[in-house]
Protein backbone atom coordinates (compact mmCIF):
# COMPACT_ATOMS: atom_id res chain seq x y z
CA UNK A 1 0.00 0.00 0.00
CA UNK A 2 2.82 2.42 0.90
CA UNK A 3 4.60 1.64 -2.38
CA UNK A 4 1.41 2.35 -4.35
CA UNK A 5 0.98 5.63 -2.46
CA UNK A 6 4.50 6.68 -3.45
CA UNK A 7 3.91 5.61 -7.03
CA UNK A 8 0.77 7.72 -7.21
CA UNK A 9 2.67 10.62 -5.68
CA UNK A 10 5.40 10.18 -8.28
CA UNK A 11 2.82 10.27 -11.10
CA UNK A 12 1.28 13.44 -9.68
CA UNK A 13 4.71 15.11 -9.39
CA UNK A 14 5.48 14.28 -13.03
CA UNK A 15 2.07 15.60 -14.10
CA UNK A 16 2.74 18.89 -12.31
CA UNK A 17 6.19 19.13 -13.89
CA UNK A 18 4.68 18.54 -17.33
CA UNK A 19 1.77 20.95 -16.80
CA UNK A 20 3.49 23.94 -18.45
CA UNK A 21 4.54 21.76 -21.36
CA UNK A 22 0.95 20.64 -21.85
CA UNK A 23 -0.20 24.26 -21.85
CA UNK A 24 2.24 25.03 -24.68
CA UNK A 25 1.11 21.98 -26.65
CA UNK A 26 -2.51 23.03 -26.09
CA UNK A 27 -1.83 26.52 -27.48
CA UNK A 28 -0.10 25.09 -30.55
CA UNK A 29 -2.91 22.68 -31.44
CA UNK A 30 -5.68 25.14 -30.51
CA UNK A 31 -4.27 27.72 -32.92
CA UNK A 32 -4.04 25.11 -35.66
CA UNK A 33 -7.25 23.15 -35.08
CA UNK A 34 -9.48 25.75 -33.38
CA UNK A 35 -12.98 24.28 -32.89
CA UNK A 36 -12.78 21.51 -35.46
CA UNK A 37 -14.02 18.01 -34.59
CA UNK A 38 -10.86 15.86 -34.51
CA UNK A 39 -9.69 12.24 -34.62
CA UNK A 40 -6.70 11.28 -32.45
CA UNK A 41 -4.55 8.14 -32.38
CA UNK A 42 -2.69 7.69 -29.08
CA UNK A 43 0.15 5.14 -29.18
CA UNK A 44 1.40 4.61 -25.65
CA UNK A 45 -1.72 5.62 -23.72
CA UNK A 46 -0.16 4.80 -20.32
CA UNK A 47 -2.65 5.98 -17.66
CA UNK A 48 -4.76 8.01 -20.07
CA UNK A 49 -2.96 11.33 -19.67
CA UNK A 50 -3.16 12.19 -23.37
CA UNK A 51 -6.74 10.94 -23.63
CA UNK A 52 -7.74 13.21 -20.74
CA UNK A 53 -5.87 16.14 -22.27
CA UNK A 54 -7.67 15.93 -25.62
CA UNK A 55 -11.11 15.13 -24.17
CA UNK A 56 -10.89 18.12 -21.83
CA UNK A 57 -9.61 20.63 -24.37
CA UNK A 58 -10.84 19.68 -27.85
CA UNK A 59 -13.93 18.52 -29.69
CA UNK A 60 -13.35 14.82 -30.26
CA UNK A 61 -14.79 12.64 -32.97
CA UNK A 62 -12.78 9.54 -32.05
CA UNK A 63 -9.69 8.54 -30.04
CA UNK A 64 -7.98 5.23 -30.82
CA UNK A 65 -5.66 4.45 -27.89
CA UNK A 66 -3.03 1.69 -27.65
CA UNK A 67 -1.50 0.36 -24.42
CA UNK A 68 0.36 -2.98 -24.56
CA UNK A 69 1.18 -3.12 -20.82
CA UNK A 70 -1.59 -5.37 -19.47
CA UNK A 71 -1.72 -3.86 -15.98
CA UNK A 72 -1.98 -0.33 -17.43
CA UNK A 73 -4.60 -1.50 -19.93
CA UNK A 74 -6.68 -2.89 -17.03
CA UNK A 75 -6.29 0.46 -15.28
CA UNK A 76 -7.56 2.24 -18.41
CA UNK A 77 -10.50 -0.15 -18.68
CA UNK A 78 -11.45 0.61 -15.08
CA UNK A 79 -11.19 4.28 -15.93
CA UNK A 80 -13.34 3.80 -19.02
CA UNK A 81 -16.47 5.11 -17.31
CA UNK A 82 -14.76 8.49 -17.09
CA UNK A 83 -13.87 8.38 -20.78
CA UNK A 84 -16.25 9.28 -23.54
CA UNK A 85 -17.72 6.48 -25.69
CA UNK A 86 -15.63 8.00 -28.47
CA UNK A 87 -12.51 6.38 -26.96
CA UNK A 88 -11.47 2.95 -28.28
CA UNK A 89 -8.92 1.12 -26.08
CA UNK A 90 -6.68 -1.59 -27.56
CA UNK A 91 -4.28 -3.87 -25.68
CA UNK A 92 -1.78 -4.02 -28.55
CA UNK A 93 1.66 -2.76 -29.38
CA UNK A 94 2.25 -0.87 -32.63
CA UNK A 95 5.35 -1.45 -34.75
CA UNK A 96 6.74 -2.33 -38.13
CA UNK A 97 4.68 -5.45 -38.83
CA UNK A 98 2.55 -8.18 -37.27
CA UNK A 99 4.67 -9.94 -34.66
CA UNK A 100 5.09 -10.92 -31.03
CA UNK A 101 7.46 -8.86 -28.91
CA UNK A 102 8.68 -8.78 -25.33
CA UNK A 103 7.82 -5.64 -23.36
CA UNK A 104 10.34 -4.72 -20.66
CA UNK A 105 8.16 -3.42 -17.85
CA UNK A 106 9.85 -0.89 -15.56
CA UNK A 107 9.16 0.08 -11.96
CA UNK A 108 8.41 3.50 -13.44
CA UNK A 109 5.78 2.26 -15.90
CA UNK A 110 6.18 5.27 -18.21
CA UNK A 111 9.68 3.97 -19.09
CA UNK A 112 8.54 0.49 -20.18
CA UNK A 113 9.94 -0.37 -23.61
CA UNK A 114 10.27 -3.06 -26.26
CA UNK A 115 13.91 -2.08 -26.66
CA UNK A 116 16.84 -3.48 -24.69
CA UNK A 117 18.11 -1.53 -21.66
CA UNK A 118 21.68 -0.25 -21.32
CA UNK A 119 22.41 -0.78 -17.63
CA UNK A 120 25.82 0.86 -17.96
CA UNK A 121 24.44 4.25 -18.98
CA UNK A 122 24.71 7.18 -16.57
CA UNK A 123 21.01 7.92 -17.03
CA UNK A 124 20.12 4.37 -15.96
CA UNK A 125 22.22 4.74 -12.79
CA UNK A 126 20.64 8.10 -11.92
CA UNK A 127 17.17 6.71 -12.51
CA UNK A 128 17.93 3.78 -10.18
CA UNK A 129 18.74 6.21 -7.36
CA UNK A 130 15.53 8.11 -8.06
CA UNK A 131 13.43 4.95 -8.05
CA UNK A 132 14.87 3.82 -4.74
CA UNK A 133 13.32 6.95 -3.20
CA UNK A 134 9.87 6.84 -4.82
CA UNK A 135 9.39 3.10 -5.40
CA UNK A 136 11.57 1.44 -2.76
CA UNK A 137 12.86 -0.59 -5.68
CA UNK A 138 16.36 -1.85 -6.36
CA UNK A 139 15.28 -3.00 -9.81
CA UNK A 140 14.37 -0.76 -12.72
CA UNK A 141 13.28 -3.68 -14.90
CA UNK A 142 10.62 -5.51 -12.87
CA UNK A 143 9.26 -8.08 -15.36
CA UNK A 144 8.80 -9.01 -19.00
CA UNK A 145 5.49 -9.42 -20.85
CA UNK A 146 4.79 -10.99 -24.22
CA UNK A 147 2.72 -8.61 -26.37
CA UNK A 148 0.99 -8.71 -29.75
CA UNK A 149 2.14 -6.08 -32.25
CA UNK A 150 0.87 -4.93 -35.63
CA UNK A 151 1.50 -1.89 -37.82
CA UNK A 152 -0.67 1.20 -37.58
CA UNK A 153 -1.96 0.83 -41.14
CA UNK A 154 -3.60 -2.46 -40.12
CA UNK A 155 -5.55 -0.68 -37.36
CA UNK A 156 -6.40 2.30 -39.57
CA UNK A 157 -7.98 -0.07 -42.09
CA UNK A 158 -9.71 -2.17 -39.43
CA UNK A 159 -11.31 0.93 -37.85
CA UNK A 160 -12.06 2.53 -41.22
CA UNK A 161 -10.29 5.81 -40.40
CA UNK A 162 -10.50 8.27 -43.30
CA UNK A 163 -8.30 10.83 -41.60
CA UNK A 164 -6.23 11.32 -38.43
CA UNK A 165 -5.81 14.86 -37.18
CA UNK A 166 -3.21 14.01 -34.54
CA UNK A 167 -1.03 10.91 -34.27
CA UNK A 168 0.63 10.93 -30.85
CA UNK A 169 3.49 8.47 -30.21
CA UNK A 170 5.21 7.87 -26.87
CA UNK A 171 6.80 4.45 -27.18
CA UNK A 172 10.11 4.81 -25.32
CA UNK A 173 12.50 4.52 -28.22
CA UNK A 174 10.25 2.55 -30.59
CA UNK A 175 8.90 5.59 -32.48
CA UNK A 176 10.90 5.04 -35.65
CA UNK A 177 9.64 1.46 -36.02
CA UNK A 178 6.06 2.65 -35.60
CA UNK A 179 6.48 5.33 -38.26
CA UNK A 180 8.06 2.88 -40.72
CA UNK A 181 5.02 0.62 -40.31
CA UNK A 182 2.67 3.24 -41.80
CA UNK A 183 2.04 2.89 -45.54
CA UNK A 184 2.21 5.86 -47.93
CA UNK A 185 -1.56 6.06 -48.38
CA UNK A 186 -2.13 6.30 -44.64
CA UNK A 187 0.56 8.95 -44.18
CA UNK A 188 -1.59 11.16 -46.42
CA UNK A 189 -4.47 10.78 -43.95
CA UNK A 190 -2.43 12.22 -41.05
CA UNK A 191 -2.18 15.97 -40.38
CA UNK A 192 0.08 16.14 -37.29
CA UNK A 193 2.56 13.69 -35.75
CA UNK A 194 3.27 14.49 -32.11
CA UNK A 195 5.99 12.34 -30.55
CA UNK A 196 8.66 12.10 -27.88
CA UNK A 197 12.31 11.32 -28.61
CA UNK A 198 14.89 10.26 -26.01
CA UNK A 199 18.49 11.41 -26.24
CA UNK A 200 19.70 9.44 -23.22
CA UNK A 201 21.58 6.17 -23.70
CA UNK A 202 19.47 4.06 -21.31
CA UNK A 203 17.32 2.69 -24.13
CA UNK A 204 19.06 0.94 -27.02
CA UNK A 205 17.03 2.44 -29.85
CA UNK A 206 19.27 1.58 -32.79
CA UNK A 207 18.55 4.86 -34.59
CA UNK A 208 19.17 8.61 -34.28
CA UNK A 209 16.75 11.52 -34.36
CA UNK A 210 18.21 12.62 -37.72
CA UNK A 211 16.87 9.38 -39.24
CA UNK A 212 13.33 10.14 -38.04
CA UNK A 213 13.60 13.70 -39.30
CA UNK A 214 14.82 12.60 -42.73
CA UNK A 215 12.18 9.87 -42.94
CA UNK A 216 9.33 12.27 -42.10
CA UNK A 217 10.62 14.93 -44.49
CA UNK A 218 10.46 12.37 -47.30
CA UNK A 219 6.82 11.77 -46.36
CA UNK A 220 6.23 15.56 -46.60
CA UNK A 221 6.08 16.09 -42.82
CA UNK A 222 8.13 18.97 -41.42
CA UNK A 223 9.02 20.03 -37.90
CA UNK A 224 6.80 22.78 -36.51
CA UNK A 225 7.41 22.55 -32.78
CA UNK A 226 10.11 21.37 -30.36
CA UNK A 227 9.87 21.32 -26.57
CA UNK A 228 12.33 19.98 -24.00
CA UNK A 229 10.92 17.76 -21.24
CA UNK A 230 12.03 18.97 -17.80
CA UNK A 231 14.46 16.78 -15.82
CA UNK A 232 14.68 14.28 -18.70
CA UNK A 233 16.91 13.86 -21.71
CA UNK A 234 14.00 13.95 -24.11
CA UNK A 235 12.11 16.37 -26.36
CA UNK A 236 8.58 16.51 -27.70
CA UNK A 237 8.20 17.26 -31.40
CA UNK A 238 5.27 18.12 -33.63
CA UNK A 239 5.51 17.57 -37.39
CA UNK A 240 2.86 18.79 -39.81
CA UNK A 241 1.85 17.32 -43.16
CA UNK A 242 2.75 19.87 -45.83
CA UNK A 243 0.35 18.45 -48.42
Amino acid sequence: MIVNWYRNLFSKVISLIDYNNKKKIYVFFKNKIQNKLITVVDIGAHRGETIDFFLENFKIKKILAFEPNLSLFKYLNNKKKKFDKKVILLNFGVGLKKSTKILNIMADSSSSTINAINRKSDYYKRKMKFLSIFFFSKKLLTKKQKISVNNLSYFIKKNNFKNIDILKIDAEGYEYNILKGINNLDFKKIRFIYFEHHYDLMIKKGYKFSQINEFLNKKNFFKKYKLRMKFRKSFEYIYENSR
